[in-house]
């Protein structure tokens, strides 16, 4: 990569600014508009540098999961391959080459499609890109090819899929039949088509080694361990056995998992430029929360997210309060469909729920006073507890979907391999921990005894202690288990700036291993539709979600 003029230093501070301020961000399209009459920004085209910078990046997009036609490349080729050009025939030129890099060099920024037009559980800031001043020094300066790599993404899982991108399109074609068993498939099976079948696969994947020969039809121990290295790589229960969730991985085409790939990068382009050096970050397919602590993962918890009609939002904020021993205020939709059924039934429900029941004055409703066809008038509040909806803690961030991470009172789903199940809200295994790691900065000074040491002691002195003043944590799992014990409710600021990122990736390339996952809310094939421009349709987006 050339060197950074000057000018180009200038183009960072501008936008780094940018990202700092309430300045309206002018769409793409707005961009293009101002360059194509900025004269002198369109006469640098004359420049052979620039337009060759230009045409071979657009001639290489696919390595970033993008298309050469959606920015004319043809057209372009043609323009560049004349011989002689008319005046007419260069402005039209300058002018194409302007919008192409421009349109490629936002869609690097921030993606080709924009995720507020297709979501409306997507929270995602656009992220400002060089006007047509920077664009002309920068063309002035023969500098295409530095805005175009400053416009990618440093994130390292996007660099990588590009790796894992580059590695399908090495791979062979495939020429496979869909499995499908005519037979109980078990460990100690021989002679068997269909395991030949599986283990051609798994040699294809790289999940068995070529010299497994495909002659041997049996399902043995090699066959087996080939099964657990693929189920690994794909989320699923590593157990050897094949059942529906490995088939129908199994018979997930290279195509199609190379169609995952450019859709995950193109979510990349999405998401900001930095996730920060701390941070709490659930990847939703993956069932998976993070924490990092200066850009290394020191944890990871198992998670439930939200199910398919109640999904979790994709959202960047950053860690505000812990509340011990929650409250839950019921929503509306589960009034409606659990709370009222099983009211009318029996009024013990309340009872046995801890929910107690508020009019409009927030006066508490007795249960027996209760009526079903009332019911929607009312506000229901569960009290806290270890059976508490929201369990023990609940862990709280800014956003516009009311959403939080929280303990659960159905610890028992964390042994689920499928994990979205929730109402909307990040359910977390094991959160109490979590807790005291976000709250570690809060100190409290207290005095400990310290034994002296003493010159000339012999076996029948009694020690000597002094008294000395240490900070230790506040709160530790020692004092927040008695916090839990009272019962009471209480909630604790944040000091740390920890951000907090939901993130949607199916597909990741780790250690030159490929990892694909369930795509639970079936986002990858839209997409890849709308990317290749096969696409057209209305908003995609779920159902809002029920804070729970």
């Amino acid at each position: 990569m050339k060197k950074f003029y000057p000018v180009f230093l200038g183009v960072l501070i501008y936008i780094g600014c940018a990202n700092n301020t309430n300045l309206d961000i002018l769409t793409t399209d707005q961009n293009i508009a101002n360059a194509l009459k900025n004269e002198e920004l369109l006469e640098n085209w004359d420049i052979e540098e620039n337009r060759n910078a230009l045409l071979e990046a657009i001639r290489k997009c696919g390595d970033e999961g993008l298309f050469p036609e959606d920015y004319q490349y043809t057209e372009l080729m043609k323009y560049e391959d004349a011989i002689i050009l008319s005046p007419d025939q260069n402005e039209a030129y300058h002018k194409l080459l302007t919008i192409a890099l421009i349109k490629y060099s936002s869609h690097l920024k921030n993606g080709k499609i924009n995720p507020n037009e297709i979501y409306t559980d997507w929270e995602i800031k656009t992220k400002p890109i060089a006007n047509d001043t920077i664009i002309e020094h920068i063309l002035a300066k023969k500098q295409v090819d530095s805005l175009i790599t400053e416009s990618k993404p440093k994130h390292y899982i996007y660099n990588q899929l590009k790796k894992a991108l580059v590695k399908l399109n090495s791979m062979p074609d495939e020429q496979f039949d869909t499995i499908k068993p005519k037979e109980k498939l078990y460990l100690g099976l021989k002679n068997s088509n269909t395991i030949a079948k599986i283990k051609k696969r798994l040699r294809f994947w790289g999940d068995l080694k070529p010299t497994d020969t495909l002659a041997n039809k049996n399902f043995d121990e090699n066959f087996k361990k080939g099964i657990i290295n693929f189920q690994n790589r794909h989320g699923l229960e590593a157990d050897g056995k094949i059942g529906i969730g490995t088939l129908k991985a199994l018979n997930t085409s290279k195509e199609t998992r190379k169609q995952q790939i450019i859709a995950n990068l193109e979510r990349w382009r999405w998401f900001p430029e930095t996730l920060g050096e701390n941070f709490l970050g659930v990847n939703l397919p993956d069932y998976k929360l993070q924490v990092v602590e200066n850009n290394d993962t020191i944890k990871t918890y198992r998670v439930v997210v939200g199910r398919d009609k109640r999904k979790t939002p994709i959202l960047s904020s950053k860690v505000d309060n812990i509340v011990f021993n929650p409250t839950w205020t019921v929503p509306p939709t589960i009034i409606k469909e659990d709370l009222i059924p099983d009211a009318t039934k029996s009024r013990s429900y309340f009872y046995k729920t801890k929910i107690k029941i508020f009019n409009y004055k927030n006066e508490k409703i007795a249960p027996y006073s209760w009526k079903p066809e009332d019911a929607l008038k009312y506000k229901y509040v569960q009290d806290p507890g270890y059976n508490n909806s929201l369990g023990l803690v609940k862990i709280n961030f800014n956003n516009s979907h009311l959403v939080y991470m929280h303990d659960t009172n159905h610890r028992e789903l964390f042994v689920n391999n499928y994990r979205a199940l929730s109402s909307g809200c990040v359910r977390i295994e094991k959160p109490l921990p979590l807790a005291e790691y976000l709250l570690k900065d809060k100190l409290k000074k207290e005095y400990i005894k310290e034994e002296i040491v003493q010159k000339n002691k012999n076996k029948d002195s009694k020690p000597i202690y002094k008294k000395k003043l240490i900070e230790v944590p506040t709160y530790s799992l020692a004092e927040i288990d008695t916090i839990i014990q009272k019962k009471e409710t209480k909630t604790v600021k944040v000091s740390q700036n920890f951000g907090v990122h939901f993130l949607y990736f199916t597909a990741w390339y780790d250690k030159d291993i490929l990892q694909f996952r369930y795509d639970i809310y079936q986002y990858d094939s839209d997409l890849y539709l709308r990317l290749s421009n096969q696409f057209a349709s209305n908003i995609v987006s779920s159902v809002r979600v029920e804070n729970k």
